[in-house]
């Protein structure tokens, strides 16, 4: 049988208006509420990315002074964007100097670049399925539209959502360069490549996608060899060329990406599995019916995998998820977010299951009426629950939370230039009426130091202390959470602001330093 007779005949027709619909949707969901909690109270590694972007504009340098725990791609995509925006602001009178313009007045159009980069991965996504069908392309990307995670993170200045669309950028490359079988096409896939390892060091395992498109394609000219070599000199020479210093800067890159590698072998592990906790976060972000239905396609692309047709396509999708799960699986830092690379694949092997998983009954001589009915109902329930989770997300992000209150009681009862620290980076108070500064944990100072320092308050977030304080924390971390009732107990506690079912963010808690 051939790979076409696999295929339903109306799958490969593409619907325009379908996938109209399809990026109006995952539009409006990456941009609804995209403005919430500027200036205040941005996402926690949001300033790593739009405070160095600014500072390369106001200063000229291209170095990320030091700083290396995310390669320099995205910074530089930011800088061209603060760029764009400070010409604007100039235009419309905002500001007459870079010495005017201030750093929050940037994060808005930064986050609207991510929402972009998100939109676009939809648009790619659907263009990977085109190899599966028309269905398979518009179930997987209107999957991928209204994907919860996805959403979220399009919502933010953060390295994971552009990470994600170079990552699946590879993917459709690789896809191309198999069916091309040419040198060029795989070094473009290979650059791809380069370019999510410069978003985000792990991007690099994308390499993998166009060395195995390579390696399992027939009659690659001139030779499997040079196309493999040529994929991973773009990839090398687009890495560079996207995040330079960690040539010209060398040993400060070494230091760094050490230090980073160390933070990650040495957290403490999390209370479970790896492997078990990103199954509960894809059943989070995916829902039950979504997740059965990509398991069950990650099942027929293994059979496809060793039995065809199709053998290539199906290998990248098999082959890169697993991978990349057991690379995140193995590590002791764990976050949802961290699933987002394999993402845009998973979509489409639940896709897959249902299309042509269904179709596969026509084996069974089942009318092509109840398999279209069928289809519809798999396509329904594998996308509501998902498509509730994200509008439900959103209407929250909207809403007053925490840091807001916190913000305002501060402007409310707190003197100017009263010395602040701030624990996390969830609330960030203007520098201009506060000395404030913001550290990863409160924990990590000693009160006394606080004492002698002249500091005035202290605001502690349960995004920091949580997991000490927490459930079994205290018995899991009995130092950190002595540290931490220390600093609690010594204190003077003004304000709690507690998160519930209609006020989202983290528990933060300001404390009075006694002198």
């Amino acid at each position: 049988m051939t790979e076409r007779e696999w295929r339903e005949a109306s799958d490969l027709r593409t619907s325009r208006l379908g996938l109209a619909a399809v990026l109006a949707t995952a539009a409006v969901l990456r941009f609804w509420g995209i403005g919430h909690g500027i200036p205040h109270a941005v996402e926690v590694d949001e300033p790593e990315i739009v405070e160095r972007a600014f500072n390369m504009m106001r200063t000229g340098s291209l170095n990320p002074n030091q700083f290396f725990d995310y390669p320099t791609l995205y910074m530089y995509v930011q800088l061209v964007v603060s760029v764009v925006r400070f010409v604007t602001g100039a235009l419309t009178g905002a500001w007459t100097s870079l010495a005017q313009a201030t750093s929050p007045s940037f994060y808005l159009w930064g986050r609207a670049v991510t929402a972009a980069f998100g939109v676009a991965t939809v648009l790619l996504v659907f263009r990977i399925g085109l190899r599966w069908g028309g269905r398979h392309a518009l179930l997987a990307a209107g999957l991928l539209a209204v994907m919860p995670l996805h959403v979220r993170q399009s919502h933010y200045v953060l390295t994971d959502i552009p990470l994600t669309f170079f990552t699946t950028l590879a993917l459709l490359a690789s896809l191309v360069a198999h069916e091309r079988a040419r040198l060029g096409a795989f070094a473009i896939a290979g650059a791809a490549a380069g370019l999510a390892a410069a978003t985000k060091y792990n991007g690099g395992i994308a390499l993998l996608l166009p060395l195995l498109a390579c390696w399992m394609t027939p009659a690659v000219r001139p030779s499997r060899l040079l196309c493999s070599l040529a994929a991973i000199g773009a990839a090398f020479v687009a890495f560079l060329i996207a995040a330079p210093y960690t040539l010209l800067d060398l040993p400060a890159f070494l230091d760094g990406f050490a230090r980073l590698t160390a933070a990650y072998r040495h957290n403490p592990a999390p209370p479970e599995a790896g492997w078990m906790l990103y199954l509960k976060y894809l059943r989070g972000t995916l829902g039950w019916p979504a997740l059965l239905l990509a398991l069950s396609g990650f099942v027929l692309g293994v059979v496809r995998f060793v039995r065809g047709p199709g053998r290539v396509r199906w290998a990248l999708l098999v082959v890169f998820c697993l991978v990349h799960f057991w690379t995140i699986a193995r590590q002791n830092i764990v976050y949802g977010r961290y699933l987002l690379p394999m993402v845009p694949a998973v979509c489409v092997l639940a896709a897959t299951a249902v299309v042509s998983g269904v179709s596969l009954l026509r084996r069974y001589e089942i009318p092509r009426a109840p398999r279209t009915a069928l289809i519809a109902a798999l396509t329904v329930a594998a996308l509501l629950p998902p498509a509730i989770q994200a509008v439900r997300y959103d209407r929250m992000l909207v809403r007053r939370g925490t840091a807001d209150m916190a913000y305002d009681w501060i402007r409310e009862h707190l003197p100017a230039n009263a010395a602040i620290v701030i624990e996390s980076r969830g609330l960030i108070l203007p520098r201009n009426v506060y000395k404030s500064r913001n550290v990863v944990q409160l924990r990590m100072e000693h009160y006394q130091n606080y004492v002698s320092g002249g500091i005035d308050y202290l605001i502690a977030s349960s995004q920091s202390f949580g997991p000490y304080l927490y459930d079994t924390g205290p018995q899991r971390f009995p130092e950190e959470y002595a540290q931490y009732m220390h600093i609690f107990e010594q204190s003077r506690e003004l304000a709690r602001f507690t998160p519930s079912a209609d006020v989202p963010g983290p528990e933060l808690r300001i404390f009075q330093v006694r002198h």
